[in-house]
């Protein structure tokens, strides 16, 4: 055999090896980052708050129950291959049933269809704020429920920024006498209601599984319920085009699988009313990325809103660290 033909060899097998090592390596420093809560709630903040001029723009060319079918059949072909390559493709634990019907029903399906429902009568901006005034129901069963302490540090944070949600959440800023308006603002807000209850089951639940491994089973669940309704539902057609399909993908790969898997474990990991203060952040971001995207105003009272709301999520933050 050649030497230089060796060499080459040689030279490709070292270029292989380093190309594993710096993958290895990279692999390792994701799996560091992700086991962070707060990196968690960072990136949850920015893939869902741009996800609201998203997906508003998405349901002008598909039905929200059909967005919702589509986005949570993605999600669960994304999270099941990446779970059959890693091994761990597997069915839940007896102890995990509860959770993964919780899980499945309030937050992939309940919440999901009515954000799609209360968007398409909602500006993006206003319908992220409602669907996350979430700590006004978290906060009440955090103390009730799971017996968490609450402490005056706590309490103020929490105050500063639902103070801040009320002032963005005018009631005064839409016409009462429109019906439809009205039931997209009510749809928006059962949204965030359903979604505490699921935050405290969450927190209550002892888990037997890790939650990646039971989040395709969750979403399975979200199926079942969301197809039938969908297909017996008087929909409109879907038109196809290569931006639909981005924004599909975007919201099954990301908005759901990644994001809904950050959330579940982040709320595993901090309590209950600091989970959902940090998730405030997120209707900052769909007002941010709705102003620019879809050319919705931007005011006094939202830029005031938004202040009281970064202060809250700030304090929680600092008692984290004290702690």
């Amino acid at each position: 055999m050649s030497p230089s033909i060796l060499i080459g060899d040689s030279h490709y097998r070292g270029a292989l090896c380093n190309a594993i090592l710096y993958f290895s390596k990279w692999a390792k420093n994701v799996n560091k980052l992700l086991s962070s809560a707060w990196v968690l709630l960072i990136l949850i903040v920015i893939i869902w708050g741009v996800n609201w001029p998203i997906i508003k723009i998405g349901l002008r060319s598909i039905d929200p129950l059909w967005f919702a079918a589509a986005r949570l059949g993605i999600a669960l072909v994304t999270i099941s291959v990446l779970l059959l390559f890693l091994g761990r493709l597997k069915r839940p634990h007896r102890q995990d049933i509860p959770i993964v019907l919780g899980v499945g029903v309030m937050q992939f399906a309940v919440f999901v269809t009515l954000i799609n429902m209360g968007l398409t009568e909602v500006n993006a901006g206003r319908a992220a704020l409602l669907a996350y005034t979430t700590p006004l129901w978290v906060t009440p069963g955090a103390y009730f429920v799971l017996k968490e302490p609450v402490s005056r540090i706590k309490l103020v944070g929490a105050a500063v920024g639902i103070c801040g949600l009320l002032i963005l959440f005018n009631p005064l800023g839409f016409d009462w006498n429109d019906a439809s308006v009205v039931k997209g603002n009510i749809l928006l807000l059962v949204a965030a209601m359903v979604w505490a209850i699921s935050i405290l089951h969450i927190r209550q639940h002892k888990w037997k599984g890790s939650v990646l491994e039971l989040t395709p089973w969750q979403i399975m669940v979200a199926l079942l319920i969301v197809v039938p309704y969908a297909w017996f539902s008087n929909t409109q057609a879907v038109v196809w085009s290569a931006e639909l399909v981005l924004i599909l993908l975007y919201n099954g790969m990301l908005a759901t699988a990644l994001a809904q898997w950050a959330s579940i474990r982040a709320t595993q990991i901090l309590p209950a009313m600091t989970v959902s203060l940090g998730l405030l952040m997120v209707p900052l971001m769909g007002i941010l990325s709705s102003t620019i995207w879809l050319g919705e105003p931007f005011t006094m009272t939202l830029g005031l809103g938004a202040a009281l709301i970064v202060g809250g999520v700030l304090l929680q933050i600092n008692f984290r660290k004290q702690r």
